[in-house]
C-alpha cells in the first residue's frame, strides 16, 4: 500500500464517483481505477460496489475510509513537523560547553537564539573540555563548545572566538610590580583548574611555548571551577591563569593585578560529530555564534 493509493481511494470514496475522484488528485479515471483495483486485489477486499451507473462504498470500504483518513492525517502531521524542523519553527537542540564559555561567552548567544527562534527548545549543560568531548561523541549533545583545540578523530571543530589567558594575583599579594619575568613564575604559589579542563591544558601549553615547565610551579590547590579559583586568588597571595573574560572586572576594579606576561592566544571552538548531520537548529546556532559581538 502506498500513500498515493490511499489518497486516490479517499478522493474517490468521499465523492463515490470515479471520474470526479480521479480529477481531484490529478489522474485519469483509468489510472485511479487501476490503483483501487490493485488495493482490492492485493488485500482481497472489495472496497466499492457498482450500483446501477454509480459506485458506492462497501461495508469494508466504509471502515477502511476511516482508517485511511487517519493514516493520511498522521502523514501530513509528520510532513508538517519536518517542515517546521527545517524552517526552525519547532525542534530541540542539546548543547554542552566548558565552563568559561558556558558562564561568560555563551549565555548572551543562547538568549539571542531563543528570541529569534522561540519554537526551538534548548538543552544546556556545562562541564569541562573532557566531558564536552564525551557528550558530543555519545550524542548527548549535538554540538559542544570548548577552549582550544581537541585532538579527537571523531569530531569536527570550528574556531569561533579568539580568547586570551591572563595571569593574575591579588593586589594584597605584595607583588611589587606586574612585569615579572616568566623565569620567576615558579616563585609564586598557584591555584589551578582540574585536569581535563581546557583552561588548565591551554595554560600548560602556553607556558611551554614561552619556555616554562608547568611542573616546576608550586601548586597550592586544584579547584573544579573558574569561580572557585578566582575566589581563592582574591583572598590569598596565590596566582592563577584564567580567561580575560573572567578576570577583567576584577582587574578593572583594582582587586586583581594582571602580570605583564603575554601568553599565546587561544580559540573557543565548536565541536560536532563528523558522522552525524547537523540539524537545522544546530546549523543556525553555529551561524549565530559567528556573528560579531
Amino acid at each position: 500500500m502506498t500513500l498515493e493509493q490511499l489518497s486516490i481511494f479517499i478522493a474517490v470514496a468521499e465523492r463515490e464517483h470515479l471520474t470526479n475522484g480521479a480529477a481531484a488528485v490529478g489522474l485519469t479515471p483509468s489510472a485511479a481505477s487501476a490503483a483501487i483495483k490493485a488495493l482490492e486485489g492485493y488485500y482481497r477486499v472489495r472496497l466499492f460496489d457498482r450500483v446501477g451507473r454509480h459506485i458506492e462504498l462497501t461495508r469494508a470500504g466504509r471502515l477502511f475510509l476511516v482508517e485511511a483518513r487517519r493514516t493520511l492525517a498522521t502523514v501530513k502531521e509528520a510532513e508538517g513537523l519536518l517542515s517546521d524542523l527545517g524552517g526552525l519553527r519547532r525542534g530541540h537542540l542539546d548543547i554542552e560547553a566548558s565552563q568559561t564559555i558556558a558562564n561568560y561567552w555563551l549565555p548572551t548567544r543562547l538568549l539571542r537564539f531563543a528570541e529569534r527562534h522561540p519554537g526551538i527548545s534548548l538543552g544546556f549543560r556545562d562541564g569541562n573540555t573532557a566531558s564536552v568531548v564525551q557528550a558530543v561523541i555519545s550524542g548527548r549533545a549535538e554540538i559542544g563548545f570548548v577552549e582550544g583545540a581537541v585532538d579527537q578523530p571523531l569530531l569536527a571543530s570550528l574556531p569561533i572566538h579568539r580568547d586570551e589567558l591572563a595571569i593574575v594575583v591579588s593586589t594584597r599579594s605584595g607583588l611589587a610590580a606586574p612585569d615579572i619575568a616568566p623565569s620567576r613564575l615558579h616563585e609564586l604559589r598557584w591555584v589551578m583548574r582540574e585536569s581535563g579542563s581546557g583552561t588548565r591544558a591551554e595554560f600548560e601549553a602556553a607556558l611551554a611555548a614561552i619556555g616554562v615547565d608547568c611542573t616546576t610551579l608550586p601548586l597550592a590547590m586544584t579547584l573544579p571551577t573558574n569561580e572557585a579559583v578566582l575566589s581563592a586568588v582574591r583572598g590569598s597571595s596565590c596566582a592563577a591563569a584564567l580567561s580575560r573574560l573572567v578576570t577583567s572586572p576584577f582587574v578593572e576594579s583594582g582587586e586583581l593585578v594582571m602580570l605583564d606576561i603575554a601568553l599565546p592566544p587561544r580559540h573557543f571552538t565548536i565541536l560536532h560529530h563528523k558522522e552525524r548531520r547537523l540539524s537545522a537548529a544546530a546549523l543556525e546556532f553555529e551561524r549565530l555564534c559567528m556573528e560579531p559581538d
